[in-house]
C-alpha cells in the first residue's frame, strides 16, 4: 500500500503546487488548508498517516503550535513531520527543530528537493515501523539479558540488532531507532566511507541503498563488522558500538544544525541523542560510540 501523507497549508495555491510535485509518486495526499481541521482528523485517526507535509505559518493555529500538539501525543510522537516555510533563518529553523521537526523545506522549493525529503522522511519512518514490529516479537526473558556481544555487517542485521537491545527499555521504540541509527551510520560511514555529502546525492538521487550494497559487495570491505557489546549497570543498559572505520570529528553532528536541517541525513546522531539515551558518547577517534538509556526491572507485557 502506498503511504498517506497528510498536507497543510492555509493557501490553496500552495496545495496545489505540492499536488503537482507529488502527482507521479504513487503516495495518497489529504490536503488541509485549516490546521484545526487537519489536527481534528489526526486526533480521531491517529494511525492513518504515515507522514505531514505542513506549513508553518497559518492562522488560528500555526505550524509549530501543531507541532507541540503532535509530539506530545503519545500515539503521534513518532509521525515525521516536513515543516516548509519561507522563515528559513537559524533561529526559526532551531525552534521548529527543538518543537520535534526533523525535515525542511524553504519556500519556494523544487519538485526534486520535496521528494527527496519526503523519501527520506518515509523511509525513516518505514524503519521506525519494522523495528517496533521486530520489538513486539521479540522474547520477554530477553530483558534479562545482563551481558552480551554482537557482530554484524548488514543494514537488517542492523535493525535486527537495535530491536533486540531496546528489549526492556522505558521508551523503547525511541531506544530502537538511535541504535539503529548509530549502527547504521558505522556501516554505512564507518565502514564503507560513505560521508554526509555523498549520503545527501544519493539519498537526492535515491540511490543511497543500492550504493551501500554495491560498496559491500567490494573486496576491501568483505570482512569488515561492526561490533556491538551490551553490559548492565543496575537499571540502566550501557551499548559500545565500535566500526573498522578510521574515525571522524562527530562534534558537529551531536546538535541538530539548522545548516543540515534541509537535507535528507545528518540528523540521526542528534535525534538518537536527544530522544533515545540518557547518554552517548563518543571515544577515541570517533568510530567507537558508548550510550545508556533505561530499563525496567520487570517484564513487560
Amino acid at each position: 500500500m502506498s503511504a498517506s501523507i497528510m498536507v497543510i497549508d492555509d493557501e490553496p495555491l500552495n496545495l496545489e503546487i505540492i499536488g503537482e510535485y507529488l502527482a507521479d509518486s504513487g503516495y495518497r495526499l489529504s490536503y488541509f488548508d485549516d490546521p484545526e481541521a487537519a489536527w481534528a482528523t489526526l486526533d480521531a485517526r491517529p494511525h492513518d498517516f504515515d507522514l505531514i507535509l505542513m506549513d508553518r505559518m497559518m492562522p488560528r493555529l500555526d505550524g509549530l503550535a501543531l507541532l507541540s500538539r503532535i509530539k506530545a501525543d503519545a500515539r503521534m510522537k513518532h509521525l515525521p513531520v516536513i515543516m516548509q516555510t519561507a522563515a528559513a533563518g537559524p533561529e526559526q529553523v532551531s525552534e521548529g527543530l527543538a518543537a520535534g521537526a526533523r525535515y525542511y523545506l524553504t519556500k519556494p522549493f523544487r519538485s526534486d528537493a520535496l521528494l527527496a525529503i519526503v523519501r527520506a522522511a518515509l523511509h525513516d519512518r518505514a524503519r521506525w515501523a519494522d523495528i517496533s514490529r521486530r520489538i513486539a516479537h521479540h522474547s520477554r526473558a530477553v530483558v534479562l539479558l545482563s551481558e552480551a556481544r554482537f557482530v554484524l555487517r548488514t543494514l537488517d542485521e542492523a535493525e535486527a540488532v537495535a530491536g533486540l537491545l531496546a528489549l526492556g527499555a522505558r521508551d523503547a521504540e525511541s531506544v530502537a531507532m538511535g541504535l539503529a541509527e548509530l549502527l547504521i551510520n558505522g556501516i554505512e560511514h564507518g565502514n564503507l566511507g560513505i560521508d554526509f555529502p555523498t549520503k545527501a546525492r544519493l539519498k537526492s538521487e535515491d540511490r543511497w541503498l543500492d550504493e551501500v550494497r554495491r560498496r559491500q559487495a567490494l573486496a576491501e570491505n568483505a570482512g569488515k563488522s561492526v561490533s556491538v557489546a551490551l553490559r548492565c549497570e543496575g537499571s540502566q543498559k550501557i551499548v559500545c558500538i565500535t566500526d573498522q572505520g578510521p574515525g571522524f570529528d562527530w562534534r558537529p553532528f551531536l546538535e541538530m544544525s539548522p545548516d543540515r536541517a534541509f537535507a535528507p541525513n545528518g540528523r540521526g546522531i542528534a535525534v538518537s541523542r536527544q530522544i533515545a539515551f540518557s547518554a552517548l558518547n563518543y571515544l577515541g577517534c570517533g568510530n567507537s560510540v558508548e550510550v545508556s538509556y533505561d530499563c525496567s526491572t520487570e517484564f513487560v507485557s
